[in-house]
């Protein structure tokens, strides 16, 4: 059941920016059946919840369905509309997508998810919406009632990082590692100095659910950034799959190593890491570093810079 009962559609005015189109508004939307994603490009949820939009733009498209993408930042760094760019084509997205740097969107519909779907009718009136992952088939059902077509579902199946998660063995929450919404911090004397420089080990024992640093590293609000080459970051996690959001400050690509349970991951390794460990980190984006071969099981995760300047943001799990 909506939230907005009868209520327009707000406006696209506070875009600042769009991609794949020329900017959408009352006139253009006139008389098409409107489907709004709220996104930002390091959201797990959204991943996974992308391939579904992507098949639903192109299977309604002929019948009136026009989805409109709205990017509202989550970090810092994704204000950036290259990078927005980067991830629509990364993500074969074609259609509109509102570029909202100023939150101004997300105020407008009183948003407050990353991802959420917002159905308006042919007369611009939000008849339904939905929040976070799941309900898919309920989604393309209103879709299809709201266009006045009735046919099977289109399939669907992600792939990489966009694969559904394995929600019977997930028992590991999002974490964020910056100081501002930072917690479950094992390292000895934990958050010794926000923004400041400091030497950090890793515990004698990592309990599941926390994470800590090995080297030199500083704690900002939204990141931890690393100081000197060499620097780790450790996570006991209970998961099929292992996500990090990362950027860099560096002038060129940082290259990492994974280790799982102190070795390499083999079979286990994420779509960004080799079965040696081997990745690269180059855009700010989130990487997955595990995706379990074998039967889920607590696990620690290590991950291991060799250069100084990467920020490391968020761990997500699938």
């Amino acid at each position: 059941m909506t939230l907005f009962g009868r209520a327009h559609m707000p406006s696209f005015a506070g875009a600042t920016a769009w991609l794949n189109s020329e900017p959408l508004g009352p006139a253009e939307l006139r008389g098409q059946v409107v489907l709004v994603n709220f996104w930002t490009w390091t959201c797990i949820n959204w991943l996974r919840q992308e391939p579904y939009v992507r098949a639903w733009s192109q299977a309604y498209r002929d019948d009136g369905l026009v989805v409109i993408g709205v990017h509202t930042p989550e970090f810092s760094f994704e204000h950036d509309v290259e990078g927005v760019r980067r991830a629509t084509e990364e993500r074969a997205i074609d259609y509109p997508v509102a570029v909202d740097n100023d939150y101004a969107i997300w105020s407008a519909f009183a948003n407050r998810y990353w991802p959420a779907l917002y159905f308006a009718d042919r007369g611009g009136i939000i008849r339904d919406d939905h929040f976070g992952e799941g309900r898919y088939a309920d989604s393309e059902r209103v879709i299809q009632r709201l266009l006045g077509v009735e046919r099977e579902l289109v399939c669907v199946e992600g792939r990489g990082v966009e694969a559904a998660a394995d929600w019977d063995h997930l028992r590991t929450p999002e974490t964020y590692l910056g100081y501002s919404r930072g917690e479950h911090v094992a390292s000895p004397g934990g958050v010794v100095a926000p923004d400041e420089r400091r030497a950090y080990v890793l515990p004698e024992r990592l309990r599941s659910n926390h994470w800590a640093l090995a080297g030199e590293w500083t704690i900002e609000r939204e990141n931890v950034v690393l100081d000197q080459a060499g620097g780790s970051i450790a996570f006991g996690f209970h998961a099929r799959d292992a996500h990090l959001v990362l950027a860099h400050r560096a002038r060129e690509p940082i290259s990492f190593r994974v280790l799982l349970d102190g070795e390499a991951p083999g079979a286990s390794h994420g779509v960004d890491v080799d079965e040696e460990g081997n990745g690269v980190l180059d855009n700010a984006r989130m990487y997955q570093l595990v995706r379990q071969h074998d039967p889920v099981r607590d696990r620690t995760l290590q991950i291991t810079f060799a250069a100084p300047g990467a920020e490391a943001y968020a761990f997500t799990f699938g």
